[in-house]
């Protein structure tokens, strides 16, 4: 059975990193299965050359990020992808006026089971050269939504501070687990236990993230005849 991938992209300084190593742990807590999480490439990058990408090296960042997140599906159950090459796409775009890496970067999200997309709604925080600052990050929020909508991609937009991020998006992976057999009982039953008895909908439309409603506006947003 082929690896469960999920993919988290979002602005910078949206809590990825994070999100995606507290997931791993509880999921592999709750599931006993093997899961693993692939780091975002730039960050160990930028480190080493002790400055941010030109142009020309954006390509291979992007194919790396893949490689490395296809490297860790050939061996685990479940991959969290903190951050995938859509990201080196979108700010390709947005600092080179670079469209050139999207359509690679789209075809991989057709192959996760789910993108999660984190929300604006954390402080930015400084971190080393690879920050742009927060004036970027409503920008780059909304080019990430426009290429997952331009390839008919869904995600899940996930809010809250520290666990209710977690448990965020927790509830939304919790229906995909249905179809791993899992070794281990406990978090995931629970998790699928108290998902199932709630109803189908259940926030006020205007508060919602579900994917299909934000879709909606979307399209509405970005058609010619709008």
């Amino acid at each position: 059975m082929s690896a469960l991938l999920i993919a988290i992209v979002g602005a910078e300084s949206t809590g990825k990193s994070l999100l995606a190593q507290d997931l791993t742990l509880r999921l592999t807590e709750a599931t006993g299965l093997r899961c693993a999480s692939v780091p975002e490439l730039l960050r160990s990058w930028c480190e080493a050359a002790g400055r941010t990408p030109r142009p020309d090296e954006q390509n291979g960042i992007a194919s790396e990020q893949t490689a490395r997140i296809d490297a860790a599906a050939s061996v685990n159950d479940i991959v969290v992808c903190d951050t995938t090459a859509l990201m080196t796409a979108v700010y390709s775009q947005y600092l080179f006026q670079d469209d050139s890496l999207l359509a690679q970067a789209q075809a991989f999200h057709k192959r996760c089971a789910l993108t999660l997309l984190t929300a604006l709604d954390l402080p930015w925080v400084a971190d080393g050269i690879q920050r742009d600052g927060p004036q970027v990050r409503a920008p780059v929020d909304a080019l990430i939504r426009r290429a997952l909508l331009g390839a008919g991609l869904a995600w899940s937009v996930v809010t809250g501070l520290e666990q209710a991020r977690v448990d965020a998006a927790l509830n939304v992976i919790t229906p995909l687990l249905k179809a791993k057999p899992s070794p281990k009982r406990g978090l995931f039953s629970r998790l699928s236990e108290r998902q199932d008895a709630q109803p189908e909908w259940r926030w006020a439309c205007e508060n919602c993230d579900v994917p299909e409603c934000e879709h909606l506006v979307l399209q509405r947003a970005y058609s010619p005849l709008a």
